[in-house]
């Protein structure tokens, strides 16, 4: 057992064999090999120790460290090492790694030292290169191009990263080890996965033959701290009174689509919005990547499950939709609507289930309404254009648009009431807006959001059911009077979402 140890050896009791010393880094130069074959004048010493060898080059550096990492696999035991808790599971690896460092006699520089530490450190117990960087707050999107190159977005700017791979082996054992934590596998025969970390980032993998230049991996990391409305608001993607009119919309429950194009934080506002649920509803949340921070304590999560090798065992979108209905849910919320499924969430929204959401695809709301529709058609439902919008009409209350704007901020830009029909037309009626009024000096986006002066949406009286008339009426009033603007009259420039 190594000093400071659990029992983590493979051997117990029994001290582990002594390793022959790795080959030398560096050919020796002839003068030095020359010099060794001389017979010394002088009687040598008791005890000949080699000279260490110095570690100064990046390939050299790679080959201790898979030497290093090898033995180490070779010489704990990961199961048991895996039970402990983070800090001691690290000190113990510490421990292991120095003395395998004094078994390969080279001569490692400290700073060389604690890279070596950090780097196999985060190889056994996390994801490799990628750990500091799921560390980091500030990053929201991790994109690996193969083993060489790793983009990451920052402040809504993508940005290459110093991080790289030993090998596309290295890489795809790092996603080898990220999808079998949820049940699945990706290789050559099944080379598309989605899957997601243990904190709910959105993960997506896919390897050759399908990607040409080795391993491609995605992460759509979540922010540790769950946002508030509160937060958005500081951060400029609201204002005070839109944000009180969204938690009334989430309190009073109106059925609500969030509409958004791909990163415009569609996930980030639906996880704000069902902060308004009330303690003691019955919440069933349908997800393909199980990602919602939900805060309630009557929560049911559901995943969907791909195919297996052999063609079965797929569990779709629609299918857990469908058996949302038979679990007496409150309110069904629905991850991503891509697909048949919105059918049956327009069904779950008119039978009952008030105040359920989702997500979907749109750069408006108008065009959202047009791609539900077409999802339905789509999805095999044989009914006339005329009853799918009405149906629509009669299932959502609100859609909440959210955009990325060009200079990488995120706000919401439309607050939008389905009111009714008007032939084959679906009307609708904006509460509140988004305006682009220029930028700044360094480029970013000058913007404010403005009330469009509805007195009364068309809400108002299931407020007023609830109680909350006179919390709208007031918020309103404050929008109307402040001319909605975020915080001056020359726009503001928040960070957004």
């Amino acid at each position: 057992m190594r000093p400071g140890g659990a029992g983590f050896g493979k051997r117990d009791g029994a001290a582990a064999p002594r390793r022959a010393s790795a080959p030398a880094l560096a050919a020796v130069p002839p003068a030095q090999a020359g010099a060794a074959s001389v017979v010394p004048a002088e009687p040598a010493p008791e005890i000949a120790r080699p000279k260490p060898r110095a570690v100064n080059e990046n390939a050299a550096f790679a080959e201790l460290k898979q030497r290093l990492f090898s033995n180490m696999v070779d010489t704990i035991d990961l199961a048991s090492l895996s039970k402990l808790a983070p800090d001691v599971a690290r000190d113990e690896i510490l421990t292991i790694l120095g003395d395998l460092i004094a078994e390969e006699q080279v001569s490692v520089p400290s700073a060389e030292r604690m890279r070596l530490a950090r780097e196999i450190t985060d190889q056994v117990l996390g994801y490799g290169p990628l750990q500091p960087l799921l560390e980091r707050d500030d990053i929201s999107d991790i994109m690996v191009n193969g083993a060489l190159q790793t983009f990451i977005e920052v402040g809504g700017k993508t940005q290459q990263s110093d991080v790289v791979f030993d090998s596309e082996d290295q890489l795809m054992a790092i996603c080898q080890r990220i999808v079998s934590a949820v049940g699945r596998r990706v290789d050559e025969s099944s080379p598309i996965c989605d899957a997601r970390l243990p904190d709910g980032s959105r993960v997506n993998v896919i390897v050759p033959p399908l990607a040409i230049d080795g391993p491609t991996l995605t992460i759509r990391k979540f922010k540790r701290d769950k946002l508030t409305l509160d937060q958005l608001v500081s951060l400029g993607s609201i204002t005070e009174a839109g944000a009180e009119i969204l938690r009334i919309i989430g309190r009073v429950r109106c059925n609500v689509l969030i509409s958004g194009g791909t990163g415009s934080g569609k996930t980030t506002l639906l996880n704000c919005l069902t902060a308004c649920i009330d303690a003691d509803e019955r919440i069933v949340t349908c997800e393909d990547s199980a990602e919602l921070q939900l805060q309630q304590p009557h929560v049911v999560r559901l995943e969907t499950r791909p195919e297996n090798l052999e063609g079965q065992g797929l569990v779709s979108m629609r299918d857990l939709v469908k058996n949302c209905l038979r679990m007496r849910p409150e309110r069904i919320i629905v991850g991503e609507v891509r697909g048949a499924e919105a059918f049956d969430l327009l069904q779950a929204m008119n039978t009952g289930h008030d105040g359920s959401m989702g997500t979907l695809h749109a750069n408006s709301p108008r065009e959202a309404l047009s791609r539900l529709e077409s999802m339905i058609s789509v999805g095999g439902v044989n009914l006339p254009p005329k009853t799918v919008r009405e149906m629509m009409v009669s299932s959502i209350d609100v859609i909440v648009q959210a955009s990325r704007l060009r200079d990488g901020r995120r706000v919401i830009t439309h607050v939008t009431e389905v009111t009714g029909m008007e032939g084959d037309v679906i009307t609708t009626q904006d509460i509140f807006l988004y305006d682009i009024v220029g930028e700044d000096a360094e480029g970013r986006i000058k913007g404010r959001h403005r009330s469009t002066g509805i007195g009364r949406p068309a809400f108002w009286e299931r407020a007023r059911y609830y109680g909350e008339h006179g919390r709208l009426a007031d918020a309103i009033d404050r929008s109307e009077h402040r001319g909605g603007l975020d915080e001056d009259d020359d726009g503001f420039t928040g960070p957004g979402l």
